[in-house]
């Protein structure tokens, strides 16, 4: 049974009661549809009448939108629906991978360089606040992974760092932070990313943890979050093995299912071991993680019947529903275990009190995001976060006197999916900045021959006087490794001159490029590539502030040359 006035639902008898009401005056049908978080990319009246009166979905996450189109979106959805509507995004960073225009108030690896949960705390009443003047009542963050593996291609800054200890304290100040402006928090991807170096978009990854490592680490993660209150737990696509023998000795290697399928990790382990009363909310069903290991038909009740309580978003949304009723009509979803389910949807939805609300983005909503005081705390993230991995004695702090001609070599991508930076363009804005601080700024073209034909190093030796590598590239989704790849001829654009012209390394995106650059003396990392970084980078490489960011992560990649 589900004890609706325990955390993280607390609900008093009158809550109580409404969702129980609204319950019992369900048809299966409507049931059914409250399983569901679907998708919109706009503010078609049509379009999303058809998700609430027709569907009678649960919830609806907003992809990215200009603010009015956002808050259209949100009244229409509200305004159809019988029963209130979970409003989703995604906010990792901030409500402007949401919200176009809204504040980006810094990577969670930012957050975790600056060494403070105040700053943890403020950026999540920053996202809160921005997201709940739209109507977003729901929040698909913090990420709470742990990352361990500086190969995996997903995790890098979205997490707050290596440290377990420093994840579960950051995840505590995000949660509570969050929750107080009225937007239920989701920590994620549960049992845990960051050890495989793999990503969990494209194929069901691993976790290779032992029991008591897990518990030690991933597990105090969560419990932390739990303890803090977090309303809903997002799973991933991601296996934990050797829990799963633990708990199911004997089990097959074949029958080992990633967490979004696997009763034993959402029951057994989330449910009763770490004791989580709340949602439990699969991450996206249109990733191959489930993909690649059962039939879509059969997946899609699986979802609900291993544990989870929402099921996020369809590949097709016909096909998807006639599966969710197919599996209530053969007894894979129990009809106790529907009920289970939207207990505490509805239950969600009352302890965010709207049941009792308009729910409407409020009328002021523009002029309540992106104010000077958010932008104070996306300021004051970037110059505490900016970090001095390595120094060479004399280099710093830059000038145009001291350095007056600088060859800068960009190192660049297309736009991040995750919104947290990672910018086409950004390396211009920097090269411009450099200019109108005084520098006579060239950017290197490769060109010349392969042996014997190439240019002479004393064009480079003997016409620049500080070198700087600026990387702007951030890990996505979908893409398997995120590594330079050097120009040609023969690595053209390599750090072939540290012993002889100054040279700095900036990662905008990416803390782990040492890796590739492991002979480069001076190296700061960023976490991000949002004007507020760019120019608490370029006034910490002038000296008119400190470097005072800890690496939340070993930069040096556990390389022994890195560090020369």
């Amino acid at each position: 049974m589900i004890d609706l006035t325990a955390a993280p639902f607390s609900l008093g008898a009158d809550d109580a009661a409404w969702v129980s009401s609204t319950l019992t005056g369900m048809s299966d049908e409507q049931k059914l549809g409250q399983l569901f978080c679907l998708i919109t990319y706009t503010n078609d009246p049509g379009y999303l009448n058809y998700l609430t009166r027709g569907l009678h979905v649960g919830g609806v996450m907003l992809r990215t939108m200009e603010i009015d189109e956002a808050a259209a979106a949100v009244t229409t959805l509200q305004q159809c629906a019988d029963v209130p509507l979970l409003i989703s995004a995604n906010l990792e960073g901030g409500a402007d991978q949401t919200l176009i225009g809204a504040t980006h108030v810094g990577s969670n690896m930012a957050l975790g360089a600056t060494g403070s949960t105040d700053r943890i705390r403020e950026a999540a009443e920053v996202i809160g606040r921005e997201a709940r003047a739209v109507g977003i009542n729901w929040a698909f963050t913090p990420v709470s992974d742990i990352d361990l593996n500086f190969r995996n291609p997903i995790t890098n800054t979205r997490t707050f760092g290596a440290d377990a200890q420093a994840v579960a304290a950051a995840t505590t100040a995000y949660v509570e932070a969050l929750q107080a402006q009225g937007v239920a928090a989701s920590v994620k991807h549960f049992p845990g990313d960051g050890v495989d170096e793999r990503d969990q978009h494209l194929l069901a990854s691993v976790n290779t943890m032992g029991v008591d490592e897990w518990e030690a680490s991933f597990g105090e993660v969560y419990r932390a979050g739990i303890e803090a209150g977090t309303k809903t737990v997002m799973v991933g696509h991601i296996m934990l093995p050797e829990y799963s023998r633990a708990l199911r000795p004997g089990i097959a290697d074949a029958d080992i299912m990633p967490g979004i399928v696997a009763p034993e990790l959402l029951n057994d382990l989330l449910r009763k071991r770490l004791g989580f009363n709340g949602l439990i909310v699969s991450d996206s069903t249109t990733m191959a993680g489930m993909a690649t290991v059962l039939p879509r038909r059969d997946a899609v009740p699986r979802v609900i019947a291993a544990g989870c309580d929402m099921f996020l978003f369809t590949k097709n949304l016909e096909e998807d529903f006639a599966f969710m009723r197919e599996g209530l009509a053969n007894g894979v979803i129990t009809p106790q275990r529907l009920d289970e389910a939207v207990t505490r949807i509805l239950a969600l939805k009352a302890s965010l009190g709207l049941h009792t609300s308009d729910n409407l983005p409020l009328a002021d909503a523009a002029e309540r995001i992106a104010t000077a005081d958010a932008a104070r705390v996306a300021e004051t993230v970037a110059a505490e976060s900016i970090t001095l991995v390595k120094e060479e004695p004399g280099v710093l702090p830059i000038s145009a006197e001291r350095y007056p001609r600088v060859m800068v070599y960009d190192l660049e991508q297309g736009e991040n999916d995750f919104g947290n930076g990672g910018k086409a363009g950004t390396i211009d804005r920097f090269v411009t900045m450099l200019e109108e601080a005084g520098h006579q700024v060239d950017r290197f073209v490769p060109g010349g021959g392969w042996e014997g034909l190439a240019a002479p190093t004393s064009d480079i030796t003997e016409n620049y006087d500080l070198i700087v590598y600026v990387a702007n590239m951030a890990t996505k989704s979908n893409q398997t490794v995120v590594r330079i790849e050097w120009a040609s001829p023969m690595g053209a654009n390599v750090p072939a001159y540290v012993p002889t012209v100054p040279t700095v390394f900036v990662s905008l995106e990416n803390p782990y490029h040492l890796l590739d650059v492991p002979r480069v003396r001076t190296y700061i990392n960023a976490y991000g590539s949002s004007p507020a970084v760019l120019d608490a980078v370029l006034a910490a490489l002038q000296g008119a502030t400190e470097f005072t960011g800890t690496s939340p992560v070993d930069a040096f990649c556990g390389r022994w040359d890195t560090r020369l």
